[in-house]
């Protein structure tokens, strides 16, 4: 339906109202650290995990909306009954904190306008925009159709949530989340994690931990040698802390969102070019290998002969993220964003060969296809004229090279719930929401739910 002049001033006013509700709820969430954990029970991604989803429904049955927890994998709130005309998704799992916080992670943070803490804008801070947006649009009209919103804990780590979920029940045919971007995301990569080992013996590298989320940029790697003395180009920002007989060898770099490497500097590629630079020895015999199918600074696969592109969705990115040496054996995992023209099949081929060509063993972890909705469908184009209304901007669609919540079904896309142009440090330290932007999200929410619903 149009939403007129009138009521677009009544959603403004009543989601304003409830902006101190949300920020306290939002606080209570970030408390939760629901990275994902051991399996326990009946709580399948550890025992935060199914805090925060309790915590959730708990605050959404008390604003008057039917909730179902479905064996803590998913909870599934409702506002009326029947087959959903609508589904909205957001996740409650965050990833680690990781290093270099100015504000506790664990802890909501106001300062200088923003709002600090894990999950404030990936995904908790949206979700509960959404929860606010839909009491806004159930107190201002009477919506004719049920809307299913539906929170997850394990995004983060591959989405088996949602796999779950379909099998107890169906997703609603027009789905979105705000785990994206505005307008509309429509296109998303495809994508691959990949796992390579080499069991090799050093002489003198004793350890190497690179990395801690296989989606980022590795800000921070470390190795621990002796017997060999090596030293680092002037521009790399290495340090060197020597105790002992031993030297602990720190790189530093800047993360950034595995879809987006260019915007990061790789800890750990650096590091590796560094300790393969060491003589007469198998482990950094095999490194120089790996600095040369992953070198400083490239991030489009070229080394790793899988770079490709198209018009739609642009070029691959290649994130080697993780690596680890116990004086045994190497293991690596990298991470891929591959565009819609190509498949997970044609790129997995690509990279077993070449790291066997290297001596290297290849597991593919996880492979999953581009995600592609047409724009010019009735449910995009609504969200299109919400975003618009709302705004006043005009809406499209773009293409990205991450992952949102929806990749995996068969029609979803993203709507939000970040702003274009803008970084939220999203995966990194001092990620952030801002205030006035919670309160846009839930009108955009309450928008798209008359809009559709009504």
């Amino acid at each position: 339906m149009e939403i007129s002049d009138k009521l677009k001033k009544q959603i403004k006013e009543k989601c304003s109202e409830y902006y101190n509700d949300m920020e306290n709820f939002l606080g209570e969430l970030v408390r939760i650290p629901s990275v994902m954990g051991k399996a326990e029970g009946n709580m399948p991604y550890g025992k935060n995990s199914a805090e925060v989803l309790r915590v959730f429904l708990n605050k959404a049955e008390s604003l008057g909306f039917s909730v179902r927890n479905i064996d803590n994998h998913v909870g599934v709130i409702e506002t009326g009954t029947g087959e959903p005309e609508l589904g909205i998704l957001c996740h409650l799992d965050v990833v680690d904190a990781g290093e270099g916080w100015n504000y506790p992670p664990f802890e909501l943070t106001r300062s200088n306008g923003l709002l600090y803490g894990r999950g404030t804008t990936d995904d908790k801070g949206p979700a509960v925009s959404v929860l606010y947006g839909l009491k806004s649009a159930s107190e201002l009209c009477r919506l004719n159709k049920n809307i299913r919103f539906i929170v997850g804990c394990n995004e983060e780590n591959g989405s088996d949530d949602l796999e779950y979920y379909q099998i107890k029940e169906k997703l609603p045919e027009k789905l979105y989340t705000p785990d994206g971007q505005y307008p509309v995301i429509n296109i998303e990569k495809g994508m691959i994690r990949g796992n390579f080992t080499k069991k090799v013996r050093s002489r003198c590298i004793r350890k190497i931990h690179g990395g801690d989320t296989v989606n980022a940029v590795p800000s921070k790697s470390v190795a621990v040698i002796s017997g060999t003395d090596i030293q680092a180009d002037s521009d790399e920002n290495f340090s060197f802390s020597i105790c002992g007989d031993e030297t602990t060898v720190t790189s530093n770099g800047v993360s950034a969102h595995a879809s987006t490497p260019e915007g990061g500097k790789n800890a750990l590629t650096s590091l590796i070019s560094l300790l393969g630079t060491i003589e007469n020895d198998d482990c950094a015999d095999a490194l120089k290998k790996l600095s040369q199918l992953f070198p400083s600074g490239e991030t489009d696969g070229t080394h790793m002969a899988v770079k490709c592109s198209d018009e739609k969705s642009g070029a691959l990115t290649l994130v080697l993220s993780i690596m680890e040496y116990d004086g045994e054996a190497l293991e690596g995992m990298f991470d891929i964003r591959f565009p819609v023209s190509f498949s997970a099949a044609d790129i997995n081929k690509k990279v077993e060969k070449i790291l066997a060509e290297n001596g290297f063993t290849y597991e593919c972890a996880m492979a999953s296809e581009p995600h592609y909705v047409d724009e010019k469908s009735e449910f995009v184009q609504s969200l299109l004229r919400v975003y618009e209304n709302v705004t006043g901007l005009k809406g499209r669609c773009i293409a990205i090279g991450g992952g949102t919540y929806v990749h995996n079904t068969s029609g979803g896309v993203a709507f939000g719930a970040e702003l274009p142009g803008k970084e939220y440090n999203i995966h990194c330290k001092d990620e952030f929401t801002v205030p006035e932007e919670m309160i846009l999200n839930a009108r955009m929410t309450a928008s798209a739910a008359i809009e559709i619903c009504l």
